[in-house]
């Protein structure tokens, strides 16, 4: 389930901010607490905790006291939003880098880019 390229926790809170994405998880709606979540996957509560307390620190999760913790209001769009930022920072900008660095005129990379979106789309 977990793998070993980056802190169980992380993968906790993208987990979740998948499930998200992907509408799986709802507005306002109660996910599993700390507890049903270490005891689900066999790790240590601690660390689902921590996992839980990342996404409370980006407002994706919120807790209602005694309750549980649920999808705060606005999480999916804000984390669009973030990996949309992320994905032009980590792969476009490393793309048009690289381009420039070998060469590349803007306007071939472009006509490629539009050639594959084409191809993909049939």
């Amino acid at each position: 389930m977990f793998d070993e390229r980056s802190p169980i926790y992380l993968q906790i809170a993208g987990q979740i901010k998948d499930q998200i994405v992907r509408g799986e998880l709802q507005e306002d709606e109660q996910v599993m607490s700390t507890n049903q979540y270490a005891s689900f996957y066999r790790i240590n509560p601690a660390t689902a905790a921590k996992g839980f307390q990342q996404l409370t620190d980006d407002k994706i999760l919120y807790k209602k006291r005694g309750i549980g913790m649920f999808v705060s209001q606005g999480a999916r769009e804000r984390i669009i939003a973030d990996r949309r930022e992320r994905f032009f920072q980590e792969k476009v900008d490393v793309m048009m880098a690289e381009a420039r660095a070998i060469g590349i005129p803007w306007d071939e990379l472009m006509d490629y880019i539009k050639q594959r979106e084409g191809a993909d789309s049939q």
